[in-house]
């Protein structure tokens, strides 16, 4: 080519350039995974400074004002500082992982050294810990930004299960609704304002739902992190008990607690998992998870996954609401659609039968002992133990500090057992391993890779002032199970309502199958796209961020 000729095709690439310039990309909050962002601060163009102050911006907005979602107990303070250090860092090279510079948002349960912890009550109010807990500390290393601390249901108790009582009086002297605290209040529903959040991790569905950060932290006990993620229509997972450490999270009950991720996208759920899996000294439960860890979870997210998967339907946890009945039918005829072999599995009646008792029994048991040794971690003037939260919640002089749990946590110390009685020992040892064979058996009988059911059979139920909550997911749906076997369970939207409430379908599996559940859920997800933006949260001008 002739210098001539060149210097042409230069002149007219010039004028092209300048009459077509170069579109700019987009990021919009609601929609964007992890990955998606991480793109966008590879192009230098974005910050995680500008996409912080956006999701400050949706929590001004919405949290206290407007529609008063009321889910954030403690905003962080620092979070635009931490967001500035972590663009110098990427500005000077150093990227920590798919995490930097990622805004999320913690389950108020979950130990902070530079943030209250509270477990929802003002018991604990300004309590600050000694350390971060464990899966706190590794998202911290990886770049995350601790946006807020969010609201839950006190001490983590969905309604009145804190209690361990299966008396109607006791539980409806004892039960709040569900996602509602001294410390925080009552945390609504974005989808519709008159219900609840659901419980316990309630402050982390909304806000997640309500987009006030990329993903949350739950905990999960008996279905903690599953019912708030169908009430408010997001993604969860209750991994297997063990792959997530629960050091430094305030226990309900050790034999069944976990944390548990919640995000708008399966992909964020197996980012997120990513980093926050390891064997911790410091709880010997994840002893059992060495050599069942993945070092990338997101590697496993395939469309087609389900082709060839033979996928078990408890019909037992339908038929309570048309709503939910008709999103799950038709969440089937795409399963079956997308290659899955669908097969009916019949759950033994002793199993449905036994495991609230074993819940209740093994959960009112545990707390009574364990949030004992909690609370001696705390520092001087807050409660050492559990008797003596009961005696503060009782004194008439303090007792707006546990409204409603008042008498339940009194009923709790009066019955609950020790760790030494040979009828919580029958429950634990026995009982459970009983469960645990019977789910076994199920799969085996079925030849099923994972179960599928609706994650609660009903919708988010309203929240009613000054009388007990309406019947939740404990009670109707197959959650407890994951926790009474430490199996996983992986949450997704399936679809609404007509009364546009969301419902979510459970993948539940044996123990160590995240990567193939989670497979399962990203081809169903991108097949379906049912998450849907809460009425009651649009979208605002600065959630959609140009680079």
């Amino acid at each position: 080519m002739t210098p001539l000729k060149q210097s042409a095709l230069a002149f007219a690439f010039a004028i092209g350039s300048l009459t077509h310039p170069a579109q700019a990309a987009s990021l919009n909050l609601a929609t964007a995974t992890i990955a998606d962002l991480q793109a966008a601060y590879g192009s230098g163009k974005l910050s995680a400074v500008q996409v912080t102050q956006a999701y400050l911006a949706r929590i001004e907005a919405y949290d206290q004002k407007g529609p008063v979602i009321n889910s954030v107990i403690t905003l962080n303070p620092k979070a635009l500082d931490v967001a500035k250090a972590l663009d110098a860092e990427r500005k000077a090279g150093k990227v920590r992982g798919p995490l930097h510079g990622v805004p999320i948002v913690l389950k108020d349960n979950f130990d902070t050294f530079d943030l209250p912890t509270t477990a929802g009550s003002q018991l604990l109010k300004g309590s600050i810990p000694p350390d971060d807990a464990y899966v706190v500390k590794k998202l911290r290393d990886a770049g995350a930004i601790i946006v807020a601390k969010v609201n839950l249901s006190e001490w983590a108790g969905s309604g009145g299960s804190v209690s361990g009582a299966t008396d109607p009086a006791v539980l409806k002297a004892g039960a709040v609704p569900n996602g509602s605290s001294s410390m925080g209040g009552q945390t609504r529903n974005p989808h519709d304002l008159t219900r609840g959040p659901a419980g316990s991790s309630g402050g982390t569905g909304a806000a997640i739902a309500a987009v006030f950060g990329q993903f949350g932290l739950g905990s999960d006990t008996g279905g903690s992190v599953r019912g708030p993620s169908t009430a408010n229509g997001i993604v969860g997972l209750k991994p297997t008990h063990g792959l997530m450490s629960r050091d430094g999270i305030v226990p309900l009950a050790l034999s069944f607690d976990t944390g548990g991720p919640m995000a708008r996208s399966v992909y964020d759920i197996a980012a997120s998992l990513t980093v926050m899996t390891g064997v911790d000294p410091a709880d010997p439960a994840t002893a059992k998870s060495a050599g069942h860890i993945e070092p990338d979870y997101t590697k496993f997210l395939k469309t087609g996954s389900l082709k060839g998967a033979r996928i078990g339907f408890a019909r037992d946890f339908t038929g309570k609401d048309a709503g939910t009945d008709a999103v799950m039918t038709a969440a089937v005829a795409k399963l079956k659609a997308l290659g899955a072999t669908v097969v009916d599995v019949k759950y033994p009646d002793y199993l449905i039968a036994a495991k609230q008792p074993i819940y209740n029994q093994l959960v009112s048991t545990e707390f009574k002992a364990q949030v004992t040794q909690y609370l001696k971690t705390t520092k001087p003037g807050y409660p050492k133990s559990f008797d003596e939260v009961v005696a503060l919640s009782n004194d008439p002089k303090t007792q707006f500090k546990s409204p409603g749990k008042a008498y339940a946590l009194k009923y709790t110390a009066s019955i609950a057992q020790t760790l030494d009685d040979p009828a919580y020992l029958a429950v634990k040892n026995e009982q459970l391993a009983a469960v645990k064979s019977g789910i076994d058996a199920i799969f085996s009988k079925y030849k099923v890779d994972a179960i599928v059911y609706p994650t609660s059979p009903k919708p988010a139920t309203l929240i009613v002032p000054d009388k007990p909550p309406q019947p939740t997911a404990g009670t109707d749906s197959a959650t407890s199970f994951a926790n009474e076997t430490g199996y996983p369970d992986l949450i997704v939207p399936a679809g609404m309502t007509p009364d546009g409430l969301p419902v979510a379908i459970s993948f539940f599996g044996p123990a160590w199958s995240e990567p193939k559940l989670l497979g399962y859920g990203y081809d169903f997800e991108q097949a379906t796209h049912a998450l849907v933006e809460p009425k009651h949260t649009p979208a605002l001008p600065g959630d959609v961020l140009t680079y």
